[in-house]
């Protein structure tokens, strides 16, 4: 067997062990981290590195540390079982150093994170997801309906089909569309490497806003031919759920 083909099986097999102990969102799992750490592991190498750049991938895509080791264990799983069935992952049996590793990259993301009192994201210009989630806990303070009252407006690139740099290009050209449509002090925001949101009150012109970003989104991406196959923007209209906890939730599953 292949070098590449060996590494597509030890792939494939740890994805169907990670899905099978309940990875939440199977499109976030292929990362060019998961590529690093199986091709470290089959040439023998020690992927200590490898599997702190996959913590700090898994970290960057929102994953949350159990989920990230719940990975790594089936990835353990199936490393060490001779059967060709689907494994059942074991954290507390993972290796020290991979444990440490691993988790040392997930927590390097979290406390830089946690470290930066910034409330705009440098690249977009837009509010970063921590100023958004304090500015909807103002609002579920401010009224008892505040789901009557305010919508989220979503917008969503398909970054996976662009490259490299490009795809923050597809984010900047994106903010601006989303600048340009709600510029009468409405909470714009990141949620993630291709989500963006804004906070808005209901009102009789908000349809036709959502409209008019949808037509602008496109025009800005359809201006660069290396940025245009992120698109074309989805864009949506999320209702608010009754409370700030739920809406909390909302947000970090949106951002994935």
């Amino acid at each position: 067997m292949g070098v590449a083909q060996a590494e597509r099986l030890l792939k494939s097999r740890w994805r169907t062990a990670s899905m099978a102990a309940g990875w939440a969102f199977p499109a976030d799992w292929p990362l060019a981290e998961v590529d690093d750490v199986c091709a470290a592991v089959l040439e023998d190498e020690d992927p200590g590195d490898a599997l702190v750049r996959l913590g700090r991938a898994r970290a960057e895509a929102g994953a949350e540390l159990g989920e990230t080791l719940l990975d790594l264990a089936a990835l353990h799983a199936v490393m060490t079982s001779t059967s060709s069935q689907i494994v059942s992952p074991n954290v507390d049996a993972l290796p020290s150093r991979m444990l440490r590793s691993t988790a040392l990259g997930w927590a390097d993301v979290v406390t830089r994170r946690a470290g930066d009192c910034a409330a705009e994201d440098p690249l977009t210009g837009l509010a970063t997801p921590a100023y958004l989630r304090t500015r909807l806990g103002e609002v579920y303070r401010e009224t008892p309906v505040a789901p009557l009252d305010y919508a989220l407006v979503l917008l969503r690139l398909d970054v996976h089909r662009a490259s490299g740099w490009s795809r923050v290009v597809a984010m900047t050209l994106v903010s601006d569309a989303l600048r340009t449509v709600f510029d009468r002090g409405e909470t714009l925001a990141t949620l993630g490497p291709s989500v963006a949101a804004v906070l808005v009150k209901r009102d009789e012109l908000l349809t036709r806003r959502v409209s008019n970003l949808r037509v602008l989104a496109a025009d800005r991406l359809a201006d660069d031919p290396n940025v245009r196959p992120a698109g074309p923007a989805e864009v949506w209209v999320e209702r608010l759920p009754d409370t700030h906890d739920q809406a909390r939730a909302l947000l970090a599953a949106l951002g994935r």
